[in-house]
């Protein structure tokens, strides 16, 4: 048996995989998030005990120990942990906005395009950036308490090896050099925190890896490989590894990235390159800050379940009776595929006639807009796979390959902690047929009706975000 561990946002799971990637048992359970005034954080203890917890059921569930186990979880944010790697303060989110109007003064300087160009990596508020930045401005003694400024997953690897160290994929935003593999030193200076390197965790190249302590969750000795972050472990889970291919993760974030073997830092700078596990190749994302979220607030906010967007999706045809939607619901605004902290979502052709249904549908249409223009920003021509919490509506499939006019494959359950066992494997020279683990659950063709019709829309689509730009540029 092969144990994959997610520590996602909102979810934390661990899940079991057979020899030829059968998923044999999964144990999850949910974490949570304190939002206020633009801030978001979490408890670092919580999301480490859930991780603990959640191997603890999965671990005395099987009938043998685990061969292996691989690590992935959320990107970004700021977790600022001692030398045991225990929280010196509350997590910082990457969906947190403190440092927006740290970013909009680096935006004016020029700060966040000189980056850009030295590591292909967009800043947003919620990044380590501007976050370590802030942090250092505004509650230094933070920082001085802490001995690293480290990721998610980066922190339950060392609770689990004693090992302190991350990875490229995670550096990759904002501070890699990425043909170097190491740190961009210009980026970090740029930034002005060059007297707070010593908070950047070494970077192991290949994956970080070590074995399990006594007293984590897995027996004590099981090695553990730390690394990739859930966007490249969602690629590798889903067996997007070919130029061209791309992967559309429908979660809390909307994840669009495609691979690529070209560096680009000359464009507009937005989104990120992600170094993978093998030199030469990057996966060029343009996550989006907002995906089931928005469906989510609009759920909450009509008094409607998720049990009924299906339903509600046969209820209103395609472009909602005139009702449109701008998704942009991150307090923090949005990074791909463009950045602008001040974005914010807009529903239009909104009446009195309007429906619940006109309104669900048309958050639907909005966020698989919004993955279009990602999706085409990030450079996508060949196959599409799509996984996260979304594809759980057939309807709301349907809807997105109608609205990208492409098909699409479903990945195999538990992509991103798929894609760890996949990464650990590799560099425990563990041979698995990727093949095999990465095989698609099913299939959805555009209907070339509505294809033609969300065409037209599309085009309308990105009307309304260049002119809600010009007014965001504005301050209004």
């Amino acid at each position: 048996m092969f144990i994959g561990i997610d520590a996602g946002t909102s979810v934390v799971k661990a899940a079991a995989f057979d020899e030829d990637g059968r998923i044999r048992a999964v144990e999850a359970t949910p974490v949570g998030l304190e939002m206020r005034d633009g801030r978001v954080e979490q408890d670092a203890d919580t999301v480490y005990g859930a991780v603990e917890q959640v191997v603890r059921r999965l671990v005395a569930s099987l009938p043998a120990p685990p061969r292996l186990a691989g690590l992935t979880g959320q990107g970004d944010g700021l977790w600022l942990v001692d030398d045991a790697a225990r929280p010196v303060r509350p997590a910082v989110s990457w969906m947190d906005g403190r440092a927006t109007g740290l970013l909009a003064e680096w935006t004016a300087a020029g700060v966040a395009e000189e980056v850009y160009r030295r590591t292909g990596a967009a800043m947003f508020p919620g990044c380590p950036g501007p976050l370590l930045a802030w942090m250092d401005r505004y509650e230094p003694e933070s920082l001085d308490a802490a001995a690293t400024a480290a990721y998610c997953k980066d922190v339950i690897f060392q609770r689990f090896t004693g090992i302190r160290a991350t990875d490229v994929s995670d550096t990759s935003m904002p501070f890699l050099d990425q043909r170097a593999r190491d740190y961009e030193r210009g980026a970090v200076e740029a930034c002005g925190l060059t007297h707070r390197a010593g908070l950047l965790a070494p970077i192991e190249d290949p994956l970080p890896a070590g074995p399990s302590l006594p007293g984590t969750g897995l027996p004590a000795g099981t090695p553990v490989a730390g690394g990739p972050f859930d966007l490249s472990a969602c690629a590798l889970g889903a067996g997007v590894t070919e130029p061209g291919d791309g992967l559309l993760i429908i979660g809390t974030t909307l994840a669009c990235q495609v691979v690529t073997g070209r560096l680009d830092l000359d464009g507009e700078p937005a989104g990120f390159h992600l170094a993978t596990t093998r030199p030469g190749r990057w996966l060029r994302a343009m996550p989006a800050m907002v995906g089931t979220a928005a469906l989510d607030w609009t759920l909450k906010t009509t008094g409607l379940r998720h049990e009924a967007v299906s339903g509600l999706l046969g209820d209103s045809p395609p472009g909602a009776h005139g009702v449109a939607v701008l998704p942009y619901f991150a307090p923090s605004g949005e990074r791909a595929p463009f950045v602008e902290p001040g974005a914010r979502a807009e529903f239009t052709g909104v009446s009195l006639e309007t429906t619940r249904a006109d309104l669900v549908r048309a958050t639907c249409e909005g966020v698989a807009y919004a993955a279009r223009h990602c999706l085409d920003a990030a450079g996508l021509t060949g196959e599409l796979a799509v996984c996260g919490g979304g594809t759980r509506s057939e309807a709301w499939l349907r809807l997105f390959a109608d609205v990208l006019g492409r098909p699409v494959r479903t990945a195999s359950g538990e992509v991103g902690a798929r894609g760890a066992v996949l990464a650990a494997a590799e560099r425990f020279e563990v041979p698995l047929d990727t093949e095999a683990w990465t095989a698609a659950s099913a299939h959805y063709e555009p209907d070339p009706d509505r294809a033609a019709f969300y065409e037209e829309g599309y085009a309308r689509y990105l009307d309304r975000v260049a002119a809600a730009r010009e007014r965001w540029g504005r301050g209004a």
